[in-house]
């Protein structure tokens, strides 16, 4: 079953289109100063390679402003600058180039230089997030709501959507983040109704769980949140925050995509938990598919299952797979039995052969070979 996604109108990052009439986007942050060029350039392109489609920078000063143009002239995707406190940085990181400004309106307290602020992102064709955090929400609703609720931060987001709309400027992206699951779930899905009683589409939504921790707590948060929201349809560019090298960042963001059904860059492998029925090394297989397919840029299905309970059963909604038996196996093509009574240690190089053997796969022949 495919998702249908919330409409939305589309939001313009330098090459780079948001909404729901565009893949779901993958964003990350860079973790070194935004003034070691070098440095950061170097993250950024692991990112690129690692499927990243959007990239931000922190500008907490104006040298960090001033790197952004010798930045963007080494990168591929858009740039966005981090702005926090002092909007005369956001004015100086437009001015030098940046694609897209983060703003948080929980830090923002004069009105009257953010206005300045929206026209010159206008006037640059710069587009912009308003980005609520559950750990910056403004004093009055604070007061008003005890807590960064769900309702406070809903409240918070309109309030922001309706000055930036009323100065005429749409190309922007909205974001409702906490640190606690729940309360981001529901802030997102508020707001999105909220938003889709409008008589203009509702701009996109950036979804994140804020300071999600550590690696495989950061990465079980964020898929539970994000995920949860995606399979409702809503949301249109996501974030994972861990405390982790960025590239593990998009990476969950890759497979949470992969398990909705909303990334077709890659395959998706399938494979058992392995238990006491399984004769064949199954870890060492499914490592050596992961590796050898890691570069196809194909969404296919490839399962790798271990024995005859299940295996069949995933054949049948693959493209490619793998049962194992006793020191041997089966490949499967489509959900037919291609070979039988393949031995255990030529089961991988035959189905990288199965792969690479079919008119669909010719063009993306990015398979490695097994030494």
């Amino acid at each position: 079953m495919s998702i249908l996604r919330r409409k939305t109108r589309t939001c313009t990052i330098g090459t780079l289109k948001l909404g729901s009439e565009h893949p779901v986007a993958i964003q990350t942050m860079t973790m070194g100063k935004t003034e070691d060029i070098a440095a950061v350039v170097a993250e950024i392109k692991t990112v690129e390679d690692a499927g990243c489609d959007l990239v931000r920078v922190a500008v907490p000063n104006f040298d960090a402003a001033k790197a952004i143009p010798l930045i963007k002239e080494k990168i591929k995707i858009p740039l966005v600058a981090d702005i926090h406190f002092d909007p005369r940085l956001a004015i100086a990181a437009l001015d030098y180039g940046a694609d897209k400004i983060r703003i948080n309106p929980g830090n923002f307290f004069d009105r009257s230089y953010l206005e300045k602020v929206i026209l010159l992102a206008k006037k640059k064709n710069a587009a912009l997030r308003i980005g609520v955090n559950a750990g910056s929400l403004e004093k009055d609703l604070w007061a008003k709501y005890g807590a960064p609720t769900p309702d406070a931060l809903v409240e918070s987001a309109l309030r922001w959507v309706k000055f930036v709309e009323d100065l005429g400027f749409g190309n922007f992206v909205v974001s409702l983040k906490s640190s606690r699951v729940p309360t981001m779930i529901e802030a997102y899905q508020k707001f999105a109704t909220a938003q889709s009683a409008g008589s203009l589409p509702p701009p996109p939504l950036h979804l994140g769980v804020t300071e999600a921790g550590p690696t495989l707590p950061g990465a079980i948060k964020s898929a539970v949140g994000i995920g949860t929201l995606l399979s409702q349809g809503i949301g249109d560019t996501i974030r994972v925050s861990i405390v982790d090298n960025i590239a593990k960042e998009v990476e969950v963001c890759r497979e949470i995509l992969k398990s909705l059904g909303l990334y077709s860059k890659e395959p998706d492998i399938v494979a058992c938990p392995t238990c006491g029925r399984i004769e064949i090394d199954l870890e060492k297989m499914v490592e050596e598919v992961s590796v050898a397919l890691k570069h196809l840029k194909k969404s296919i299905r490839v399962s790798v299952m271990g024995c005859v309970v299940n295996a069949v059963g995933e054949a049948k909604e693959s493209d490619f797979a793998i049962a194992g038996g006793r020191k041997a196996g089966a490949l499967y093509y489509k959900g037919e039995l291609y070979k039988a009574n393949v031995p255990e240690a030529e089961l991988v190089p035959e189905l990288l052969k199965l792969i690479n053997k079919f008119p669909e796969q010719q063009d993306l022949l990015f398979v490695s070979r097994i030494k």
